[in-house]
């Protein structure tokens, strides 16, 4: 099993950061919003595929909001 990686772990983190704002952004409404985020989510799930990985990052997530944005 992999641990969660907490710490810093990409090259452009604020480039990445930009891009993820503007899809949000160019998805319109909450409803489209919302399934972005599902979907975004559940492709991210399936290429960690380590269950207990994602279940530590949904804790922590939960746990730390702060976290959770980078």
């Amino acid at each position: 099993m992999a641990d969660l990686i907490t710490d810093p772990n990409l090259p452009d983190p604020d480039g990445f950061y930009a891009e993820l704002i503007r899809s949000f952004e160019a998805q319109g409404d909450d409803a489209a919003i919302r399934a972005f985020s599902a979907r975004l989510i559940l492709l991210l799930a399936n290429h960690v595929g380590d269950r207990a990985v994602l279940s530590r990052a949904l804790a922590e997530a939960a746990r730390n909001p702060a976290h959770a944005r980078g």
